[in-house]
């Protein structure tokens, strides 16, 4: 039995996603030198994600 078209994974379509997830704000965030270990995780600020 074959899977649908719609189903299968768009591997073809990578859209820019513009929110980043709390360890990769972290991480850019350190790579910037704006955080550092043992700093709060909670209300981190605002980023642009790293293109």
């Amino acid at each position: 039995m074959s899977q649908h078209r719609s189903l299968k994974g768009s591997s073809k379509i990578v859209a820019k996603r513009n929110v980043l997830k709390r360890f990769e704000r972290v991480n850019l965030l350190t790579q910037r030198g704006q955080w550092k270990a043992g700093d709060r995780g909670f209300g981190l600020r605002k980023t642009k994600s790293a293109e």
